[in-house]
């Protein structure tokens, strides 16, 4: 018979994870350097700068979104002056999307950013949560890449 109280309490934590991680998420969008992109191009700009040049069907694929809307996501950027999109290696019906120097710049200065407001929020922890923090930030990594 399993244990109902751990259940009820692995719920009660799911819970709490889910509703923190989404306020600070939420939070955490407005720490931007450039006003002008929507959270979505940041996000392709970031994947961007994790896995390298991809294609917009790839790009797609990571992102959850639909090919029309990450080739419309793709043209913003390009727009930008933020990505530019060249021939796929292989294959000529294809274009590979790439992020630019001006896109590099911009990122660090916004992870700069971010993490001086994360920092500074942080700073009123005790030690014990500042431990419980460092031991919670590999599994929520691991849970982002699941």
């Amino acid at each position: 018979m399993p244990d109902l109280s751990r259940a009820a309490e692995d719920a009660a934590a799911v819970n709490a994870l889910r509703s923190g991680v989404m306020r600070l998420s939420r939070r955490l969008k407005h720490q931007r350097v450039d006003e002008s992109l929507s959270p979505a191009e940041m996000s392709v700009l970031g994947t961007l700068a994790r896995c390298g040049s991809a294609t917009p069907g790839e790009l797609a694929r990571k992102e959850h979104v639909q090919p029309p809307s990450m080739t419309r996501i793709v043209a913003l950027l390009e727009t930008k002056g933020l990505v530019r999109l060249e021939p796929h290696p292989e294959d000529r019906r294809q274009k590979v999307v790439t992020q630019t120097e001006r896109a590099e710049v911009m990122l660090e200065e916004s992870r700069r950013k971010r993490n001086a407001w994360l920092a500074e929020l942080a700073g009123g922890l005790d030690e014990d949560e500042w431990a419980t923090l460092r031991a919670a930030a590999p599994v929520l990594e691991k849970l982002a890449h699941l």
